[in-house]
């Protein structure tokens, strides 16, 4: 429960139709499993302490006694665990029936949550048995203990405030207003759901939407149990379909006839920050709900779920073809509508033969073919200085000609020699002087083409670059139009291998390889027998953890601490503990010393959920401090 993850787990267990007894051994051994592998909390099917197919024995006192006595009896045993344990089951309240879910804790029965949508079509004859869940909460007695009763009860721990439970039962779902609508407006986070949902072809693939699709609308968890094997096979037949999702998520399931268990972390507090961040998201008033509250010590949670060393990049490679066909499209869209509106009669585009200057031509190049223009309307400009070496100039120069665009050399190493005689620098001083001088001295040569060609000056950094603050200020930092501004490092690289694949022109498909393999740098030291000595990823660090520390603390709104503790696992075969540390405090750092260079950024479009632009998502003052930041890496 540290780091706000909650261990969820769906059962089904194999019962026996009527035999209550016996599922309750089912179920206890059950409990004792999911407890030895530090669940917090396990959620059966509906009715499976009596199996869900009992049709008129629901009416019959000996089920109904049995049940109950079973009831008594696993709550008993729940004592022994620290977790939550919710179990199905016939219930009389108030002279009437009702298909119930008891939540279980620690020796006691914390509350009974009756059915509230009972179906009585196609194969479900339910308002035969039973009846749905009154208006208002009650009490109902057993084993000589007061017990809430009520579709308005939630659940919430003391020590972990972002951990409250609701719970729905099977055909609450799939109604137009589920009661867990409810439940979530008044405060919970997790929703669980008991369920008996016979298996038909089509089925399975609408119950998983409905789940991952309620966990979205709800910002919530949602952890769904199905009935399965020992149901009657009468006219029906259960597969155990067991679903766990977040926030849209399926994070587990175990598919129809497939095992029956489902396990997996909820990050709670990955909901609570949504919540808070999403401003439409409107609380109930509580004045109806119970809120029942229980005590859980707090625990570190192993991770079981794959924490992805990308977030930004998709790991199934059709989708990974579709995202990058998408980014595309939405970077073209954004600059042919800013060279339609000012009437630009070129793209002006500085090209080095690195990844991002790449990506900008290869979108410059397509917004020509879409608006019918002439690929001559992109001017490519290479500025070879000091520290160019021959790889990149000559990758930049094949890529214009297969591309088939205007080529202009601009060699400014004199410029800038002049410019350092100005400032009596000495040349041999490789300071940030010598460095920053030259990517102005480009900037300045871009802007001057843009007005003598009657273009604009497309952007090339990216949003890693922007993060970090690596751009020269007023220089490649500024531009027209950003067209990578909102598209992190890593990404940046599968973009351009997706051009690279679906390319028919071979020598495109060589140079654009070979950019691929060229080291990322900013060539502004002079290189050493003809091989660069600038590796940005030496100076501040691999890209791959910088874009994993950009996404949770922005998109997600993590601490330090627990991206570190993320980090730590994602990476654990890539990285240590003290390198991932280590580049934390550099992240961080720059991340506060160098909002000054993103609140005067140019227009770029948004293409994903996390982008650093000051009139978008994120508004920061230039003047903020990193201490707290810094000091909460270290932090458990």
């Amino acid at each position: 429960m540290q780091n706000g993850f909650i261990k969820a787990a769906a059962y089904t267990p194999e019962i026996k139709t009527a035999d209550c007894r016996y599922n309750a051994g089912q179920i206890l051994s059950l409990m004792e499993k999911a407890a030895s592998d530090g669940v917090h909390v396990l959620v059966f099917p509906e009715l499976c302490l009596t199996g869900y197919t009992c049709g008129d024995l629901f009416l019959q006192n000996v089920l109904l006694d049995s049940a109950k006595k079973m009831l008594v009896e696993l709550s008993r045993q729940s004592k022994k665990f620290s977790m939550i344990t919710i179990i199905g089951l016939p219930l009389i309240y108030e002279s009437k029936l009702f298909n119930c879910a008891a939540v279980l804790y620690q020796g006691k029965i914390l509350g009974i949550i009756p059915k509230t949508e009972i179906p009585n079509y196609s194969e479900f004859y339910e308002l035969r048995h039973f009846s749905p869940a009154p208006v208002k909460n009650g009490i109902l007695f057993i084993d000589n203990e007061e017990v809430p009763f009520g579709n308005q009860l939630i659940f919430r721990c003391l020590e972990m405030p972002e951990f409250v439970l609701g719970v729905e039962i099977c055909e609450d779902l799939w109604v137009n207003q589920p009661p867990s609508n409810r439940h979530a407006q008044a405060g919970a986070t997790l929703i669980a759901n008991l369920s008996a949902s016979d298996e038909v072809i089509g089925k399975a693939e609408f119950r998983r939407q409905l789940v991952k699709g309620q966990s979205a609308k709800l910002i919530s968890g949602y952890i769904y149990a199905d009935a399965g094997m020992g149901e009657s096979s009468t006219d029906l037949v259960f597969s155990g379909h067991n679903l766990i999702a977040g926030n849209g998520v399926i994070l587990a399931e175990a598919k129809p006839f497939e095992g029956a268990q489902a396990v997996s972390e909820i990050d709670l507090q990955e909901i609570i920050f949504e919540r808070r961040k999403i401003n439409t998201v409107h609380p109930l008033s509580t004045e109806n709900y119970a809120v029942i509250p229980f005590s859980m010590p707090l625990r570190q949670t192993p991770l079981t779920k794959k924490i992805r060393m990308n977030p930004f990049v998709p790991e199934d490679t059709a989708h990974l073809r579709e995202r990058c066909e998408l980014i595309f499209s939405i970077q073209s869209a954004g600059l042919k509508q800013r060279l339609t509106h000012v009437q630009a009669k070129s793209a002006v585009v500085g090209v080095s033969g690195g990844l991002d200057s790449t990506l900008a031509l290869l979108v410059s190049v397509r917004v020509m073919k879409e608006l019918g223009r002439p690929m001559t309307d992109v001017v490519a400009v290479t500025m070879p200085s000091f520290g160019t070496t021959g790889r990149t100039k000559t990758n930049a120069m094949k890529l214009c000609e297969t591309l088939g665009v205007t080529l202009r050399i601009v060699d400014i190493t004199d410029s800038v020699r002049s410019h350092f005689r100005d400032l009596d620098h000495d040349e041999s001083d490789h300071s940030i002087l010598f460095e920053n001088a030259q990517a102005r001295e480009r900037t300045q040569v871009l802007m001057d083409i843009c007005h003598q060609c009657g273009g604009i000056v497309i952007g090339t950094g990216d949003l890693s670059e922007l993060a970090l603050g690596w751009a020269t200020y007023n220089g490649d930092h500024m531009s027209m139009y950003g067209v990578n501004s909102s598209i992190p490092k890593t990404l940046v690289r599968f973009l351009v291998h997706y051009c690279m694949e679906i390319t028919e022109n071979e020598p495109l498909r060589d140079v654009l390889k070979d950019i691929l393999d060229t080291p990322v740098s900013p060539e502004l030291l002079p290189p050493k027998n003809g091989e660069m000595i600038q590796y940005t990823e030496d100076l501040i660090g691999p890209y791959e953890l910088h874009d994993f520390f950009l996404y949770y603390t922005i998109r997600r709104g993590f601490t330090p601490a627990k991206i570190r503790y993320l980090a730590e696992y994602a990476f654990k075969n890539v990285y240590d503990a003290f390198i991932i540390e280590k580049w934390m405090q550099v992240f961080y750092k720059r991340f506060f010393a160098q909002q000054f260079k993103r609140s005067c950024l140019p227009d770029g479009p948004k293409v994903g959920t996390v982008t650093l632009s000051p009139r978008g998502d994120w508004r920061m003052p230039s003047d903020a401090s990193s201490v707290a930041w810094l000091e909460s890496i270290g932090k458990e």
